[in-house]
């Protein structure tokens, strides 16, 4: 008797053990506790936004320093880097070949002035003459014919004491506009050569400057129709700073490639102080049709999931968050633009997503942007 009981008392043991298990299991969990999360409500605004694009600084006007007469530099009077103004000497030729072409000019003119008095005088003195038949009628008109000769002479001499008057002038270079002159090509004692394929130096305007940028043609022609073309332009530097003067696009100039579909639009910006350089590669703003009822959300409320779609941490009437997904467009602000899977007055959570699971209560807390303050 007593060696039955031994046996089966395990048995009963292990049953009381897996009962009380079972009434461990069917015990209530305790509530889940709230998460504090930061949450913003979502509501639309105006908004404008923009295309950030690559672009290249151009010059507003460019004047290459050419000679018009060959001759031998006798002196550069720049300093190269400078700033020069229209019409200051840069460069000086040689003129003693010039001045003396001049002079000979000038002394062929005397001669023919001469020649054409004498030829006037003699044409007058036969008139009376001929209208008496004191001479023949062939001598007068001899004497008409030459001095209408000299006449022509006399305006040949003077158009080309002008000609050479102009070549002397030739002799001093000067600045057709006023801006920045480069590097001089040539030095003292080279000889400039008329035609020559290498400018003297060059002038470059940059007081105002353009900026050439590329945008596919159908965005244009959206911008151009909604009449935002005229909005202002940021300028992006290199370093990341913004340029202090925004420029305007202009209508002008524009052209599609054909090999790609992108116009090429032109910027015109103010460029006080000499920052945008030609030749400098930044980054342009060109606004976009604004929208008058847009919704946008700050950068870290987007979380991204496995596949790299965006997603928002939306909190519903009762305080419990789901995941949605969003398609976002581009920054306006320091903020993502929501183009669908958002309405107007839903509630984000802007900070603390990563410690909340979908369908979990949460403690709203509203977030400022310190950024704005």
């Amino acid at each position: 008797m007593a060696r039955t009981l031994y046996r089966t008392l395990p048995v009963v043991l292990a049953a009381a053990g897996a009962l009380g298990a079972c009434a461990a299991d069917t015990a209530p969990l305790p509530p889940t506790q709230e998460v504090e999360v930061l949450t913003l409500r979502i509501m639309a605004r105006p908004v404008v936004a923009s295309d950030e694009l690559p672009g290249r600084v151009v010059a507003f006007r460019t004047a290459e320093i050419r000679p018009q007469i060959g001759g031998i530099l006798q002196r550069r009077l720049f300093e190269q880097g400078s700033t020069v103004r229209a019409g200051q000497v840069l460069f000086e030729i040689s003129p003693a070949p010039f001045r003396a072409d001049a002079d000979m000019a000038r002394a062929t003119v005397q001669k023919a002035t001469a020649a054409y008095d004498r030829a006037r005088t003699q044409a007058e003195r036969l008139k009376p003459l001929v209208a008496a038949d004191a001479i023949s009628r062939q001598s007068y008109d001899d004497a008409v014919a030459a001095r209408n000769q000299a006449a022509a002479e006399l305006a040949e001499a003077r158009a080309t004491l002008r000609r050479r008057q102009v070549d002397l002038g030739f002799a001093r270079v000067t600045a057709p506009i006023a801006g920045r002159i480069g590097a001089a090509n040539l030095t003292e004692g080279a000889l400039a050569t008329a035609g020559d394929a290498t400018p003297l130096a060059t002038v470059q305007q940059i007081d105002r400057v353009y900026v050439d940028v590329r945008q596919t043609a159908e965005r244009y022609a959206a911008l151009r129709a909604a009449g935002g073309a005229a909005g202002p332009v940021e300028i992006i530097l290199a370093s990341g700073a913004t340029h202090p003067i925004r420029g305007r696009i202009l209508f002008s100039g524009v052209a599609v490639d054909p090999a790609t579909g992108d116009a090429l639009v032109r910027v015109e910006v103010a460029n006080p102080g000499e920052r945008l350089l030609p030749g400098m590669f930044v980054r342009a703003r060109l606004p976009r049709a604004p929208m008058p009822a847009g919704l946008t959300v700050p950068q870290q409320a987007v979380i991204r999931a496995d596949d790299g779609a965006a997603q928002l941490a939306v909190v519903d009437s009762q305080d419990r968050v789901h995941l949605r997904r969003v398609q976002l467009g581009s920054m306006v602000g320091g903020r993502y633009l929501v183009l669908s899977g958002l309405r107007a007055g839903e509630v984000v959570i802007v900070e603390g997503q990563d410690r909340v699971q979908p369908n979990t209560p949460v403690k709203q807390i509203p977030w400022r942007d310190r950024g704005a303050g």
